[in-house]
């Protein structure tokens, strides 16, 4: 395992603590926790990726996983984060326009996502045939959307706010949800259409 990876894993661990103990002090019952996360997140993503270096000696795919996991979690808070934003700025808890602020973040946050995948989580470095590669993360990214926006709308408009969150809270948690629910799809997507080798 390479420094860089170190690194990145630690940072990526301190920005997901961070973002989940800025989206539940309100939640009473995590509040001891929560001041912890900025430790436990860390640690334990380097620990986990530690592991996947290792089992990836033998099965690459477990590493590639590892690091896809972690450049997700970046993307993730990226779009989350500016889902807040959006859920902040212009009052919007559901309905049309926070499926369409959810689409917006989605796409560029993926976006983003694609260069990290390519380069560090797959390590494909090769340039030629960006275009074909492109279009075919596109489209994977697309149908990505699709499920990622439908799971945020089944969470957020169909289930409801529950366990006491308040709307603003439970709109944050519909993206989490929706997120968890892309990242198999992306990633069989991304490891066999797009970056293949």
């Amino acid at each position: 395992m390479k420094k860089s990876d170190i690194i990145i894993t630690l940072i990526t661990g301190e920005i997901v603590a961070l973002y989940f103990w800025n989206l539940f002090k309100e939640a009473k019952l995590l509040a001891p926790v929560l001041p912890f996360l900025t430790i436990i997140f860390p640690v334990l993503s380097v620990i986990c990726l530690g592991i996947a270096y290792l089992i990836g000696k033998k099965f690459l795919f477990i590493f590639q996983l590892a690091k896809f996991l972690l450049v997700g979690a970046l993307a993730t808070i990226f779009d989350l984060g500016t889902l807040s934003l959006f859920i902040k700025f212009l009052g919007v808890t559901a309905g049309i326009y926070y499926l369409i602020f959810k689409a917006i973040t989605f796409i560029i946050a993926t976006t983003a996502k694609y260069f990290i995948d390519k380069f560090w989580a797959f390590e494909k470095k090769e340039t030629a045939g960006l275009g074909k590669e492109f279009t075919q993360f596109f489209i994977v990214t697309l149908i990505g959307l699709a499920i990622n926006v439908a799971a945020a709308w089944l969470t957020v408009d169909v289930v409801g706010p529950q366990l006491g969150f308040s709307a603003e809270t439970w709109a944050n948690i519909g993206g989490i949800i929706a997120a968890f629910v892309t990242f198999t799809w992306n990633f069989i997507g991304y490891k066999f259409i797009v970056f293949k080798k």
